[in-house]
């Protein structure tokens, strides 16, 4: 329970920076962060197939 309180905290402190920073900035954030995620889930599937 308390990881899903300090996660919704860190998501409203996240999403309060966001709603400041120019669009051009947070789509570019966005992709980064997609990228991100994509190449971390892609190693974990690379890893579960050799193990």
């Amino acid at each position: 329970m308390l990881v899903l309180v300090a996660a919704l905290l860190l998501l409203g402190i996240l999403l309060g920076a966001v709603a400041h920073m120019p669009l051009p900035l947070t789509l570019a954030a966005a992709a980064v962060i997609g990228c991100w995620l994509l190449i971390f889930a892609v190693r974990e599937r690379v890893s579960r197939r050799t193990h």
